[in-house]
């Protein structure tokens, strides 16, 4: 069998968080090529629904829409009832979901700052913990995280303390849930995109000066695009990343290097 048939997902059961649209449809998409079946995961249900559609469609899989808030225990415990409700298994989670608001420190309400927290940490443990209950019974899978160079650096010139920190903790995390779960074949990895060009950034006007400043700080002079984080994703989720976890795979087109 050659390396391209052995990262196949055929057969595996995938969930992903955040996936309607941005980084989380791209990758489902991936998923979704390599032949997995696909839980999209999102509090926009009816955009879930037509990612979803899409992704069955134009690739013969089985693809199903979920509404969760990832921040509420009960709503990732019903979330994985019904995924194990329509697919029998879960192979892979990918817990993407997430939010970043750009105010000043000094400024920031406890309400804001909760807010990042309890959507970028808080979610990932709550769906990784309930992904990972369900793995350890069945004696293997993989989770993924979407973590960010942003815990790795501090960003300039946007104010996003809360950010940074979610994303920081997130990387650690994802290394402790590796170690405490390591023997009994249950993977955790973590993604840090830098900045990426998703149709929301790209979009929205108060964005555009942060972004010239971004790029002409890069090294590679652009944003990343949603689609170069794609074979990572499908590389930790598939059999040949069977040695890789408690990882972090920095994507920022050399960023964090100066």
């Amino acid at each position: 069998m050659s390396i391209i048939e052995k990262m196949r997902l055929n057969g595996k059961k995938i969930f992903v968080t955040g996936g309607a649209r941005g980084i989380g449809k791209s990758v489902a998409t991936a998923f979704a090529e390599a032949g997995a079946d696909l839980a999209i995961v999102d509090l926009d249900i009816d955009e879930a629904k037509k990612t979803a559609a899409e992704l069955e469609a134009n690739n013969g899989i089985k693809a199903i829409a979920i509404k969760a808030d990832v921040t509420k225990p009960e709503d990732v415990d019903a979330m994985i009832d019904e995924i194990l409700n329509v697919f029998g298994r879960l192979d892979v989670a990918f817990c993407n979901a997430g939010i970043c608001m750009n105010i000043p420190a000094e400024e920031m309400t406890y309400d804001q700052w909760r807010k990042v927290i309890d959507i970028n940490l808080t979610g990932v443990f709550l769906t990784a913990q309930a992904a990972g209950k369900v793995m350890l019974q069945q004696g293997g899978g993989s989770i993924i995280n979407t973590a960010s160079m942003s815990g790795h650096i501090v960003n300039v010139p946007q104010p996003q303390c809360s950010y940074n920190a979610s994303k920081a903790g997130v990387i650690q995390l994802t290394k402790s849930l590796a170690v405490e779960w390591a023997k009994r074949n249950v993977r955790v990895n973590s993604i840090s995109p830098g900045y990426m060009g998703t149709e929301l950034t790209l979009n929205s006007p108060s964005l555009q000066p942060l972004i010239e400043q971004w790029n002409s700080a890069a090294p590679l002079g652009r944003m990343g695009k949603p689609e170069e984080l794609q074979s990572i994703c499908v590389y930790l989720a598939g059999d040949t990343s069977s040695f890789t976890t408690g990882a972090d795979f920095v994507i920022d087109g050399a960023f964090t290097c100066i």
